[in-house]
């Protein structure tokens, strides 16, 4: 078990980005297209964090052309090239999943202000 914490505490990245629930992030994406490679923004709000370590994942959730999209990012992944923040929510929940059920104003998140 001992072998498993070094191989996992080698890969973890040393800066975490600094995300909270309700946040609206932009997430830099790494998208391999054959042999190149180049990096894509996923915006959204963050609805769910969970797990921990290596496995840790953030939910973020936007709607595109009036279809609901989430993703789930890993947050030590090589893959995600980034995380920044664009502005803070201000929620009571660690879930945010009632934001599924609502369409337009209703389905915003209210600012934090700092």
């Amino acid at each position: 078990m001992d072998a498993l914490k070094l191989i996992a505490q080698d890969s973890l990245k040393t800066e975490v980005p600094e995300i909270e629930i309700g946040d609206t992030v932009k997430v830099h994406v790494k998208i391999r297209e054959g042999e190149k490679e180049r990096i894509q923004m996923f915006e959204g709000t963050v609805i769910a964090r969970r797990g921990s370590g290596i496995s840790e994942t953030f939910t973020v959730r936007r709607v595109s052309y009036g279809v609901g999209v989430e993703r789930v990012f890993p947050i030590h992944s090589p893959n995600v090239a980034g995380v920044d923040v664009i502005r803070h929510g201000r929620v009571r929940r660690s879930k945010l999943y009632y934001l599924r059920d609502r369409v337009g104003k209703a389905a915003k998140v209210k600012e934090q202000i700092r």
